[in-house]
């Protein structure tokens, strides 16, 4: 089986190296023909590449195994990149809004527009290629650094679409106002995107729980265990790529503990198996004499002024 963490890296220099050669040509063609728009398509490359490098760097901190500080690993690193991305994503959308808005008292159709046209093209289609692939790997990997880089290139596609057709009809019909107005409605899907991105990574950040169907099939697999009699106090969290669960598993009291140990192996390859890395933690206990503890209890306990309502219970 491929190494996953050599394939996230491999697939985190594809990003920068394409976001590099675009921000290139974008540079040197909007100077030679003196459109405003390319010029800023190219700063706005520029934060692409800010962002692949920090996809790349957070994919190898996230690699970085646990330590002394960090005894659940480093995938946090994965999320905090994936807000930075986002953050970069939101400022973009902005700073479009303003170059078109300032575009409007100043409008002029540059000459030697049909180069502009062909990069933008050229543009679309390698982010197209580059976003494909940095989504499908981090699918795969489960890594969000390389998913956010991938939302980040899939939305700057939108922009270059944009520019496109801002250029393409200045050179048919030579009215410049048409690049900011297609600008700002461009910035606005750029801005949606982003702020969803922001508000996924905050929620990863501040160990919000895997999703509610997510939750139900891993106690499905508690389930169709035979041993298992029930379970509760179910918690989860991720942290990048990285997914961590605790739980009350029942058994039969009078179990012998080495069986019990190897039931409980048995559902952690199981979880495994379905969900991909996986920190599993089960605290066993016997099915008559334990404490029914829910996730509204145990938090009741710790916050008793700020009692949390279990939707789980």
């Amino acid at each position: 089986m491929e190494d996953l963490g050599k394939l996230k890296k491999r697939t985190a220099w594809l990003s920068i190296f394409s976001n590099t050669t675009l921000v290139i040509l974008k540079l040197i063609v909007g100077l030679y023909v003196g459109a405003v728009s390319l010029i800023s398509e190219a700063l706005h490359s520029g934060t692409d590449l800010i962002a692949a490098l920090i996809a790349f760097w957070a994919v190898h901190k996230s690699e970085l195994p646990p330590d002394k500080e960090h005894d659940y690993g480093h995938g946090k690193y994965e999320n905090l990149s994936a807000a930075v991305e986002a953050l970069l994503i939101v400022g973009a959308a902005i700073g479009i809004v303003y170059e078109a808005v300032d575009k409007f008292h100043r409008a002029e159709t540059p000459e030697f527009l049909e180069y502009g046209i062909a990069i933008m093209v050229i543009a679309i289609v390698i982010n197209f290629i580059v976003s494909r692939r940095l989504i499908h790997v981090a699918k795969r990997t489960g890594s969000q650094a390389l998913e956010a880089d991938g939302l980040h290139l899939s939305a700057d596609i939108w922009t270059s679409v944009g520019v496109l057709t801002g250029l393409v009809l200045m050179q048919l019909t030579g009215w410049a106002w048409l690049d900011p107005v297609i600008a700002i409605f461009v910035a606005g899907i750029i801005f949606r995107a982003g702020w969803r991105m922001i508000v996924e990574s905050a929620a990863e950040l501040t160990d919000a729980s895997l999703a509610p169907e997510e939750e139900e099939a891993i106690g499905a697999i508690f389930d169709h265990v035979p041993e298992v009699k029930g379970w509760h106090c179910l918690r989860t969290r991720k942290s990048g790529s990285y997914k961590l669960l605790d739980v009350h598993i029942l058994f039969d009291g009078n179990m012998h503990l080495s069986r019990v140990h190897a039931v409980c192996d048995e559902i952690e390859q199981a979880i495994r198996a379905q969900f991909g890395t996986f920190d599993v933690l089960i605290h066993a206990e016997p099915v008559d004499g334990h404490t029914q503890d829910t996730k509204k209890s145990v938090y009741e306990d710790a916050h008793d002024t700020h009692p949390l309502v279990d939707p789980y219970k």
